[in-house]
């Protein structure tokens, strides 16, 4: 009986390696281009005395305002713990003050000072000449193209509905 059961076949193995045409590859090439870019992005950071876990939670307060720590954790993919210490540290340079909340005592929003949102502006600064060496063997069209890309698959159209 055995021997009428034909063999499945069997898909490509990870290898992790450039051409890996396994069902893991395109997770593999995320996870290999977001190393690249978070060393080129902490590269831009580093000298503001920063990291890209305390920018992650500049972004947010700047695109939303004043934040409570529950909604960074989420915001930014980090437990409760690792959002105090950033949040601590970034207190601790003048970036961010954390206020009271009315209505809730015991709840503090993170909110963003003026000296955070002047390094947030630097940052950004600092970020263009290595963001433009991060995709300087691309193409013409190829930067823009691929930021489509990676919008439509990190933003499925299904999600904003």
């Amino acid at each position: 009986m055995a021997a009428d059961v034909s063999p499945q076949p069997t898909a490509s193995r990870a290898t992790g390696r450039a051409g890996d045409a396994s069902p893991f590859a395109l997770g593999l090439l995320l996870r290999r281009a977001h190393w690249r870019a978070a060393g080129v992005m902490g590269e831009a950071l580093r000298p503001l005395g920063i990291e890209l876990r305390h920018f992650a939670v500049l972004i947010v307060l700047v695109d939303c305002g004043p934040t409570v720590q529950r909604d960074l954790a989420a915001a930014t993919g980090s437990d409760k713990a690792g959002i105090m210490r950033v949040v601590d540290d970034l207190e601790r340079k003048g970036l961010v003050v954390r206020k009271a909340v009315p209505g809730d005592r015991r709840v503090r929003a993170v909110e963003i000072t003026p000296e955070g949102v002047e390094l947030f502006n630097a940052a950004h600064v600092a970020a263009e000449p290595l963001a433009e060496r991060l995709v300087a063997e691309l193409g013409a069209g190829e930067p823009e193209q691929l930021m489509d890309l990676l919008n439509r698959f990190a933003y499925p159209a299904e999600e904003d509905a």
